[in-house]
């Protein structure tokens, strides 16, 4: 089946079997593997991307689906190898990740979470959050880097 859609700002076309997961598309396919595959089971969000503006987790869709749309991974944040995003230096910066497999679905999440609310709390931030696991518990760093990566983001509009 083709579907055509917006990949990281860029027009894609493909032809996909209708059963392709997007995160099968973006990581097999495509061959961008920022997206992490943890669970299978839509339970940890290292598969977090944004599908027109907003996170979802890309394990639990059909690539089908995003046919017209635009998708954005972590791949897609920076501008440039030395041009990280305010959230990506805030991560850096703060020491929010340890092994970095839950980094990349923590970074959409919050990205997503700071455009709905720029000044998020503590416990705003862990409720946003809880639906992304970090098995190294680093989830101190992430909360403070999230802060800091919000107030970046306010600082740079």
């Amino acid at each position: 089946m083709d579907i055509s859609f917006t990949l990281n700002d860029r027009p894609m076309k493909v032809d996909i079997d209708p059963s392709t997961l997007l995160v099968e598309l973006i990581r097999e396919t495509l061959s961008l593997t920022g997206t992490h595959v943890g669970c299978d089971t839509s339970q940890c969000g290292a598969c977090v991307v944004h599908l027109n503006g907003e996170s979802v987790k890309s394990c639990t869709l059909l690539a089908v689906s995003v046919d017209g749309a635009s998708v954005k991974t972590v791949e897609g944040l920076s501008k440039g190898p030395n041009a990280l995003h305010p959230m990506q230096h805030a991560f850096r910066e703060n020491h929010g990740l340890q092994c970095g497999f839950c980094t990349p679905g923590m970074l959409m999440a919050s990205i997503d979470l700071v455009k709905h609310n720029p000044d998020p709390s503590e416990a705003e931030v862990r409720e946003w959050l809880e639906g992304n696991i970090c098995r190294c518990t680093g989830y101190q760093n992430i909360v403070k880097s999230v802060i800091a990566g919000a107030a970046a983001m306010r600082d740079a509009s």
